[in-house]
């Protein structure tokens, strides 16, 4: 086995990256020639991760310290981002510019390569994956070619969410629009009952919904997080009352961590995403695990989860419900379908978290549930190969990248991929 790397930990502390070398270069020659003379390379962003995703028998490598900036591109909509810039960054970065991203995750501090890598994404009935908003990647493979792929090439739709098989991301180009302003308000206590009979209606109510339950109160749903284009805020949903100060989605969570929740309005950046830059997001000491289902049975499968209530509370903090429109990105939760992902954020028991995670992943398997590749989850290849309908093409495009295998790993072998 490795040694752990100068790449430390993992944000959550669960998981010890190791490889014998880990490299920060801050140019992309230095980074070509790096990972030229390796034998196996594994890339690293904000850690940000619950599994040995990123370990390397030889080369672990971050691209956050080589410098560039966000380049705008008026007259096609786009804008070329460093694969390793944090989302909060470009955030500023195209705000500043008088431009925008459709959409945002939770939180605001995980790296543009990362996050497309993992098939990481906000919620939104309109609004696709981070993933989703990818037109074109820069990649350096084994051989030191520096590729570029672009939407229309045929290998693009396997390249964005791919794990890192490929080879290094060093920059990405991403649909943007015209700068927007928000309002986020919180309603607390919608039944249960009243979402499920039209869960059309709940997660259309806003531009972006949240719900958030611990699955405790069998009647009603903790909170909803509803994030809303333009000056004015919904009213409250049918039933639920306006929250009446600041919260945060854990019940001890510090509510100063959290994005305005007002209603007053603010710069899409300071309301799409839940958590603040400036904070540590969320509790740190924590697991997740995320699974997507389609939006057709999108209520059945909530109903499943709600049966493992009692099961579920001795280890949840919390979980979220949100909604992503359908992509064409092969490795994509959302692949050829509108889905709802069901998000567990758990204590940090991991023996006890995986033995309870076979038990939703269970409970979900007549959904086709997919799993979050940045998560934690259980799922054998012979599942897995069996959720995706381009896994097959998967394995053609990462045998004609890296037919040496250089950036495959044993927890990338482990998923049959």
């Amino acid at each position: 086995m490795s040694a752990p790397s100068a790449a430390g930990r993992n944000w959550a502390g669960n998981v010890i990256f190791r490889a014998p070398r880990f490299a920060a270069p801050t140019t992309l020659d230095a980074l070509i020639e790096l990972v030229g003379a390796a034998r196996a390379v594994r890339a690293v962003g904000s850690r940000h991760t619950f599994s040995a995703l990123a370990d390397s028998d030889d080369l672990l490598v971050s691209v956050e310290a080589i410098p560039g900036a966000v380049t705008v591109h008026a007259e096609r909509g786009t804008a070329s981002v460093p694969a390793g810039l944090r989302y909060a960054e470009a955030a500023r970065q195209l705000d500043a510019a008088g431009w925008a991203l459709g959409a945002m995750a939770s939180l605001p501090h995980i790296t543009v390569a990362g996050a497309i890598a993992t098939g990481t994404h906000g919620s939104g009935d309109a609004a696709g994956s981070l993933s989703d908003a990818v037109v074109a990647l820069d990649i350096l493979r084994a051989d030191g070619e520096l590729v570029a792929v672009h939407r229309g090439d045929d290998d693009l739709a396997g390249a964005v969410v791919a794990l890192g098989a490929l080879g290094v991301v060093t920059r990405v180009e991403l649909s943007v629009e015209p700068s927007y302003r928000m309002t986020q308000v919180v309603d607390r206590g919608l039944a249960w009952d009243a979402a499920l009979d039209d869960l059309e209606a709940v997660m259309g109510s806003a531009d972006s919904v949240s719900l958030f339950t611990r699955w405790v109160d069998p009647e009603r749903i903790d909170q909803v997080w509803r994030k809303t284009r333009g000056e004015t805020a919904p009213a409250p949903l049918s039933g639920a009352h306006r929250a009446g100060e600041a919260g945060h989605p854990l019940p001890d969570g510090p509510a100063e961590n959290c994005t305005d929740q007002t209603g007053a309005a603010g710069p899409w950046f300071e309301r799409l995403p839940h958590f603040r830059a400036e904070f540590t997001p969320s509790h740190g000491e924590e697991l997740q695990s995320e699974f997507f289902v389609p939006r057709d049975r999108a209520v059945e499968a909530i109903q499943a989860v709600r049966a493992l209530g009692p099961q579920l509370q001795p280890l949840l903090y919390v979980s979220e419900i949100r909604s992503i429109r359908a992509d064409e990105l092969w490795l994509s939760g959302a692949y050829g379908r509108d889905t709802i992902g069901i998000h567990f954020t758990w204590r940090r028991d991991e023996p006890a978290v995986r033995a309870l995670v076979r038990v939703i992943e269970a409970a979900l398997a007549p959904f086709d549930a997919r799993p979050h590749w940045g998560k934690v989850f259980t799922a054998d290849p012979v599942a897995l190969a069996g959720l995706y309908p381009r896994w097959a093409d998967v394995a053609e495009l990462r045998e004609r990248w890296d037919p040496r295998g250089v950036f495959r790993n044993a927890q990338l072998a482990a998923w049959g991929l």
